[in-house]
């Protein structure tokens, strides 16, 4: 069975790893990202794969681009909701926690799932195989000890409360959907010091996606597999 994955944020870091790890896995690829972002590498993984990737521009915070790149895609079975900025990263006098990063964060790490769901939700309907995974983090839990970063993880545990809301609409139509946290993971948002490579996440990732079924939906997992407290 050939199977179709989306995926949003595809330009760089663990998108782009995922990519890479897919096509790897022959599997076809669709592409989101920004207008604005470079997205150089996928050119060039596009023109080594013809035919099994397809790129298109859309910011996540624009629901008509997202509506936009679903009329031209007919057939989705997976959707990997990845895009994700970070904002802020120190604690509540942190010159960077202003409304219009703020602003940013909520809309692209929050809504910007929302929208692309529903944008595709259609083309997942009609697939033998459904699947939607959304990027998270480990940082969205409630159980954490941390003093900065306030609105990133704000986002996070927004994502995961939507995520759940979504998973109780979506089970009388077996779609399932988890959260997964990708791992400290050495991008441009988790740093050098980040314990594991992108490929390293894309691959255990995948390994993961292969895995999820309805007895899954609802829940927050680890890249490895392992159920995480929400």
């Amino acid at each position: 069975m050939n199977i179709n994955y989306l995926i949003t944020g595809a330009n760089r870091g663990i998108g782009l790893a995922l990519a890479e790890e897919l096509i790897s896995n022959d599997k076809k690829v669709i592409c989101l990202c920004r207008e604005s972002s470079d997205s150089g590498k996928l050119v060039s993984l596009q023109s080594k794969n013809p035919g099994r990737v397809e790129l298109y521009e859309a910011d996540v915070t624009v629901e008509n681009d997202l509506i936009g790149a679903s009329k031209k895609i007919k057939n989705l079975d997976v959707l990997v909701c990845n895009a994700g900025i970070m904002g802020a990263r120190g604690g509540m006098m942190d010159e960077n926690n202003k409304y219009s990063i703020i602003s940013d964060v909520l809309m692209t790490n929050v809504a910007g799932p929302f929208f692309t769901i529903r944008a595709f939700l259609d083309q997942i309907k009609q697939s033998k195989n459904p699947k939607i995974i959304i990027i998270s983090s480990h940082m969205g839990s409630q159980k954490h000890s941390g003093s900065e970063s306030y609105f990133y993880r704000a986002s996070k545990a927004a994502i995961n409360n939507i995520m759940t809301t979504f998973s109780n609409e979506l089970r009388p139509i077996e779609i399932p959907i988890v959260s997964v946290h990708p791992g400290w993971v050495r991008t441009e948002m988790g740093g050098n010091f980040a314990t594991l490579s992108t490929q390293e996440s894309a691959s255990s990732l995948y390994k993961f996606i292969q895995k999820i079924d309805m007895a899954d939906s609802g829940h927050f997992y680890n890249y490895d597999g392992n159920r995480l407290e929400l």
